[in-house]
Parts: structure tokens; sequence; C-alpha cells
């Protein structure tokens, strides 16, 4: 259940739900997300559905990833994304087949170490990571071209819109009238337009560390 014939479905799966962007599907087809989840779930990990990574995370469905990773690729190709919520490392492994620079945090340190492991294991070395509460984002290494926040917050916090550069995208799901909505946030001399790229499930974006 983890050959390439059954990632190469899971592909075929995420083009009949809209994805277009042949340098997303290839990174996913070649990107072994079994990797990334329990041994216990490995038969599930072609399956485009999120599942559990332990301390109340999980790993999001092959589809969301898909299409944050289109947006954020929208436009050009960026030279260094942040992303905010490591989680098992499956967005940021997918983001380094695709960008130069990928820079990470995580608030819970045992995720960050498994997700350190995986890198290292798959030879991902354009991949920086951060143990650091979120919402504060990476300053030191501020502007980045694109942002991506893997946890849904009511507001996407300042901190991030102003470590976007001017004409970079930040792509993040929001709380709207008691659903999660996928915004695509572009920062413009003016401030900021958005579009929404449609209803997600996260889980929700927390404060401090763990």
């Amino acid at each position: 259940m983890t050959s390439q014939g059954t990632r190469d479905r899971l592909v075929w799966r995420l083009r009949e739900h809209g994805i277009e962007d042949e340098r997303v599907l290839k990174a996913i087809a070649t990107t072994p997300r079994h990797e990334f989840v329990d041994e216990a779930l490995s038969s599930r990990a072609y399956e485009d559905t999120a599942l559990p990574i332990g301390l109340g995370q999980t790993i999001s469905q092959p589809w969301v990833v898909a299409k944050m990773t289109e947006a954020v690729l929208d436009g050009g190709k960026p030279e260094k994304v942040l992303e905010v919520g490591t989680g098992s490392g499956y967005q940021a492994a997918i983001l380094a087949c695709l960008v130069p620079k990928v820079f990470t945090v995580e608030r819970i340190e045992e995720l960050l170490k498994l997700a350190r492991r995986r890198f290292h294991k798959l030879g991902l070395h354009n991949i920086y990571t951060r143990y650091a509460d979120g919402h504060l984002g990476w300053p030191s290494q501020a502007p980045f071209d694109a942002i991506i926040v893997t946890a849904a917050a009511t507001h996407v916090p300042t901190e991030l819109i102003e470590q976007l550069r001017v004409g970079g995208v930040l792509v993040a799901p929001v709380e709207r009238g008691g659903m999660q909505r996928l915004l695509a946030i572009r920062r413009t001399e003016e401030g900021v337009d958005e579009r929404d790229l449609g209803g997600v499930i996260f889980v929700p974006m927390l404060s401090g560390l763990t």
C-alpha cells in the first residue's frame, strides 16, 4: 500500500478534484507520505484524508496540502517560504521539492524532533527548523516570499503579515462565521488582498510552547 502505483492513484484523485499544477502533483507523487505517519497507519498513507499523528495533531489531507502549495506557487516560484506548524513534516517536505529554502516552526517539541529525523532520513537539507510559537513567525529570516499556516486562527497574526514581502502570499485557514475558510492573502503596497479557496478543517492555532 506504499507502492508508486498507490501514490499515482492519489495523484489521479487530486487531479480529478481540481489540482492542476503539475509541479505540485509531481511532488506529491515522489514524496513518501507513509514516512510521515505511524507505521500502524502506513497502509492508509495514500488515502486522500487527514490522519492522526498524536498529541492532538493531524497530517493534513493531501488535497489540502496540494491546494495550499498551489496557492504558494501562484504567480511564480518563491525563494523562501515560512511554514507555521511543522506537524509531521509532510507539508514542509512537499515545499522542499519545489522551493530553494523552507523555514518551518513548531511549538510541540516532540513533533519537531520526529520531523527533523524524517527530513534527515529523506535527505531534505533545504528545510530549516525552529522550536517556537508560530504566532511569532521567524523574524530573523524575514521577509518571506510566501507563508503557509497549518492551523486555524480567528485572525491572521499581524506579525506574520509583517514578515511577508510586498507581493508575497500568506495561505492560512481562518475562522469566518463559525466555519474555517482557506484564504490566500497577498500583501500589497496598500495593504492586503484576500482570495477564498474554500472550506477546510484544521486543528486550532495555539500559543506557547509544549
